[in-house]
């Protein structure tokens, strides 16, 4: 049997990742792909708790506990989730992954990216997304999107100049890794974002 693919959505708070995850799927499935969708933190019984911990905006923490927690929730998602579905020639997506680490906790929160380095090798040895789709947007317009939000969670209620190192580690990121993470302008028409997610995922739908 062959291994699935591994395929995240990546995206600053407000950058409409979400809004393209069911036309993803939907996609996918239509080409025959046998789909499973998650998201971090979070995708297990315990990752959901941490979740809850890491977006609560009444929790404070250290920097360097959010990012171990982060990665605790993560290893138990490749164990219980990505791992095994992948493992059944299934194919996951999910709303983020490690990328997300090193813009949120590195860029934004400005930790050591030593330090994330030596936990993604610890927790996922040599594992990476076979597909990363990073939606990018201004800041300001990702600001706009998530104003409209009622009750903002822990990262969402964060100013614009955290979001602008976030977005900034982000690109980075794909300068460093620019076969797998590909940059989709989210601030076009939804239509123009449609679009150019198929033809970016086009060379992976005849896979199988």
């Amino acid at each position: 049997m062959k291994q699935g693919k591994f395929i995240t959505l990546e995206g600053i708070d407000g950058a409409g990742k979400s809004t393209q995850l069911a036309w993803i799927v939907e996609l996918l499935q239509r080409v025959g792909k046998s789909v499973v969708v998650t998201r971090e933190p979070g995708g297990t019984a315990l990752g959901e708790q941490l979740r809850a911990i890491l977006l609560d905006k009444t929790m404070a923490m250290h920097a360097e506990t959010e990012a171990l927690l982060m990665f605790a929730a993560r290893r138990e998602h490749l164990d219980k989730v990505i791992l095994p579905v992948l493992a059944q020639g299934q194919w996951v997506v999910s709303d983020r992954f490690t990328d997300a680490s090193f813009a949120y906790q590195s860029g934004g929160r400005g930790l050591d990216s030593d330090k994330l380095a030596i936990l993604e090798q610890w927790v996922q040895g040599g594992l990476q997304p076979d597909l990363t789709l990073f939606f990018d947007v201004p800041v300001e317009i990702g600001q706009e999107r998530v104003s409209q939000i009622k009750n903002r969670d822990r990262f969402e209620q964060e100013q614009a100049d955290f979001f602008q190192r976030v977005r900034a580690a982000y690109l980075e990121r794909v300068k460093q890794f620019p076969d797998r993470i590909r940059i989709i302008d989210s601030s076009q028409s939804l239509a123009g974002v449609k679009d150019a997610v198929e033809q970016t995922l086009q060379p992976l739908l005849n896979y199988g």
